[in-house]
């Protein structure tokens, strides 16, 4: 069995988001690092940011899709909570000063109106609980250098977690199958990439189902108000000072942001 010291780990990953300062990754001191150690750091740093007067809005899922999943060798995705410090609106600007390796990536978000508790949460359920999708752009950034990151490497770095750019378009979910949204998404007026709901754990409201049976065994209910990303529809691509990110969704509408 790993052992790992999750406190000071945690906090040589606040010190390098702090100084945007990426450290070699963490599966390199230690090997055998797992799933379990690295989500132990996740919920140190997640207390060093509470700490510093941060909430959580919602979470995040990644290696929701198949091809992704197959690459870090594994059957389910990852998470980790968004806090609010991270969200920012719908074409507004966000400074590139505040990330290390930015890339950029499409996604839907679930907003949820009921709590959500597991285990046992089918997608039925999940669907009844969800006010509504949005249009989002995530902005993904590791503070492991040059992205050399294992399955641990990203999980205890809050799962790459950036910044989350949310619509303030809220489309409810009658008579709208999310596994059939389709999106393109742009850098500059460039095609970057094309994608669909059914990318993310082959539907998004599956996605926020199996978020809530996995929160269940630590005691963690889905909270009304709190949104869920629910994964990448399309590989994500670097994003640069100057950029401007434009996303465009089936039924959910246009959602920008600018790298300022």
């Amino acid at each position: 069995m790993s052992r790992i010291d999750a406190r000071g780990t945690a906090e040589a990953l606040y010190k390098a988001a702090r100084t945007r300062t990426p450290v070699p990754p963490l599966t390199d001191a230690n090997p055998d690092m797992t799933v379990a150690d690295a989500y132990a750091v996740q919920s140190a740093l997640c207390d060093l940011l509470l700490t510093d007067g941060d909430r959580v809005v919602g979470y995040k899922l990644g290696l929701t899709s198949t091809p992704m999943q197959q690459l870090f060798g594994v059957n389910d995705p990852d998470y980790a909570p968004v806090f609010a410090s991270g969200v920012v609106d719908d074409g507004d600007g966000l400074e590139i000063d505040r990330f290390i390796q930015p890339k950029a990536e499409a996604e839907i978000a679930l907003m949820l109106e009921r709590p959500l508790t597991g285990p046992g949460v089918t997608a039925l359920e999940a669907s009844r609980a969800i006010a509504g999708a949005t249009a989002a752009i995530e902005i993904v950034d590791s503070r492991i250098e040059d992205w050399r990151i294992k399955l641990p490497d990203t999980i205890a770095d809050l799962a790459s977690s950036g910044a989350v750019v949310l619509s303030s378009r809220l489309v409810p979910l009658d008579d709208v199958d999310t596994r059939l949204i389709g999106m393109v998404v742009t850098r500059d007026g460039e095609l970057m990439g094309t994608g669909a709901g059914a990318a993310a754990l082959g539907n998004p409201i599956r996605a926020v189902a199996w978020l809530a049976n996995t929160l269940a065994p630590y005691g963690v209910t889905l909270e009304a108000g709190r949104f869920v990303m629910t994964g990448a529809l399309h590989a994500a691509f670097p994003a640069t000072r100057g950029d401007v990110v434009r996303a465009e969704f089936d039924r959910l509408g246009t959602i920008s942001v600018r790298m300022v």
